[in-house]
């Protein structure tokens, strides 16, 4: 059998109709949509499968990536059972690979993924937040002007690190736009300020860490299986890491890159689960030589199982 590792999605991944193969062919999908709705109170069927603004808001956002995620791998893992090497996500997809290594209850992930989400907003709100999509510079170029506008008291922040030439900011959008030209002088292929009013993964979200860290405390299993930090890079499987790193992933940049470049060479290949395949894309460019195979309905669930069975 394959070594593998289960991949997780984040915000930025989600779309109208996301989960709608699952939903219509699976009871096991229906129930888990279902007792969601109940537990938050919104209507699951209509956020995920028919037109609103809702989706594109965080609080709403996450919650809907998490279950779609969790309803994959559920099903995956009602048909398959191998066991990962690790488990990791991208930013709110860490969420998702908690729920899949048993760390914690997929409802108790959905209530508390839509609660950061509203602490994130609320210690946004009124701050003119943002965020930036940088193409075509190396980090150390990045991080220096971040310092360099940081000590002249702009507030911008190096937030995801997604692939090499590929970096993403967060901050006030006002300093964010002052920078567009700075970087590229530099050298910069594109530098966009991204339609979104939250900044995530920098100090802005200071606030949200203490608002958040009782629901890690409460939801939370002592142990679990290893899931590799967005903060670290590395493998961590028990409460006491996760409520110190999940707190820290508010207002620390998002090693994406890093953490699927010291870890690829453990498994034969990856195995995203949810919408989209937003993860496969990075992965091709991160580490050619381990593929990524995704979960994001029926057809795709029977092709990745018929490559672990090759």
């Amino acid at each position: 059998m394959k070594k593998v590792a289960f991949i997780f999605p984040g915000q930025g991944s989600q779309s109208i109709g996301m989960g709608k193969d699952f939903f219509e062919n699976s009871e096991l999908a229906k129930e888990m949509i279902s007792k969601a709705s109940q537990r938050l109170n919104i209507d699951f069927e209509k956020l995920l499968f028919e037109e609103n603004n809702k989706i594109g808001q965080t609080e709403y956002t996450q919650p809907a990536i998490l279950l779609v995620s969790s309803i994959a791998n559920a099903i995956f893992k009602e048909k398959c059972d191998i066991q990962p090497e690790f488990l990791l996500g991208h930013s709110l997809g860490e969420f998702s690979a908690l729920v899949s290594a048993g760390a914690i209850d997929y409802l108790d992930a959905v209530e508390l993924v839509h609660r950061r989400g509203l602490f994130m907003t609320e210690a946004c709100s009124g701050q003119d937040a943002g965020m930036m999509a940088l193409v075509g510079l190396d980090d150390t170029i990045v991080e220096n002007i971040c310092k360099e506008q940081q000590d002249l008291g702009k507030k911008v922040w190096p937030a995801n690190y997604n692939m090499d030439g590929q970096l993403v900011l967060a901050g006030i959008k006002a300093d964010l736009e002052s920078l567009v030209d700075v970087f590229k002088e530099k050298g910069a292929k594109r530098a966009i300020v991204l339609d979104m009013s939250v900044a995530s993964h920098c100090e802005l979200l200071r606030s949200s860490v203490e608002n958040l860290k009782p629901y890690l405390e409460e939801y939370l299993k002592d142990e679990f299986s290893p899931v590799i930090s967005n903060v670290t890079a590395k493998a961590y499987s028990t409460k006491d890491e996760a409520v110190e790193l999940l707190s820290s992933q508010l207002t620390s940049p998002v090693k994406y890159k890093q953490s699927i470049a010291a870890n690829a060479n453990k498994v034969d290949c990856f195995i995203e689960f949810g919408n989209g395949i937003v993860l496969k894309g990075l992965n091709r460019k991160i580490c050619k030589g381990t593929p990524t195979i995704n979960v994001s309905d029926f057809a795709s669930l029977e092709k990745v199982l018929g490559e672990l069975n090759d």
